[in-house]
């Protein structure tokens, strides 16, 4: 398992929803979680630590385990299955640990409400980060558990390029577009020699 950060929220177009970006700890590469809106607007709460008059669902749950003397100690994004991924948080009632089953999106919500690490299985990351499908694909820069052709061409490849770039600017994820552009000038650069 590789330590996450969430480092932003964008909204996602192709499904009118939201992409959670993690990013590990010490590297380079982001996974995206594609949400609902109601649960991106309770991760961003979450991230600016903006309190409620009164507790939403995810502050709910935390202080209940706060006064149980039960804490969350991590959080874990296991596995992708058909397209949906998996989380599981873990808590510590006295000396018993207990691992729950969950959505990631309210796994993170909980997580980032108690100060707890994420964690990301190394093989999603391996797999399923943007920068892997990026330079590859011709496809969105946001995967989400759909089978990527890979361009057959050098035309192909730089055309598929060009879209994924478009998509980062217009997520505003400039860091995978300035990955993008790099690459880009690079393959350009070969074709010409």
């Amino acid at each position: 398992m590789k330590r996450v950060d969430v480092i932003k929220i964008a909204y996602f177009p192709p499904s009118k929803g939201y992409a959670v970006i993690l990013k590990e700890w010490g590297g380079d590469r982001q996974l995206p979680i594609i949400v609902g809106s109601t649960e991106a607007q309770a991760i961003a709460l979450a991230l600016e630590n903006i309190e409620m008059p009164r507790p939403l669902t995810h502050d709910l749950l935390v202080n209940i385990l706060d006064n149980v003397d039960a804490e969350v100690t991590k959080i874990s994004i296991s596995e992708l299955r058909s397209g949906t991924f998996y989380a599981n948080i873990e808590i510590r009632i006295e000396n018993n640990r207990v691992r729950v089953d969950s959505r990631p999106s309210d796994a993170i919500a909980i997580g980032l409400r108690a100060g707890t690490p994420i964690f990301v299985n190394e093989d999603l990351l391996n797999i399923e980060s943007i920068e892997n499908k990026v330079i590859e694909s011709e496809f969105s820069p946001i995967h989400h558990g759909k089978p990527v052709r890979k361009a057959t061409s050098v035309e192909e490849k730089i055309s598929g390029m060009k879209k994924a770039l478009n998509q980062a600017i217009e997520l505003e994820n400039y860091e995978i577009a300035a990955l993008l552009r790099d690459k880009l000038n690079q393959v350009q650069e070969e074709r010409k020699s």
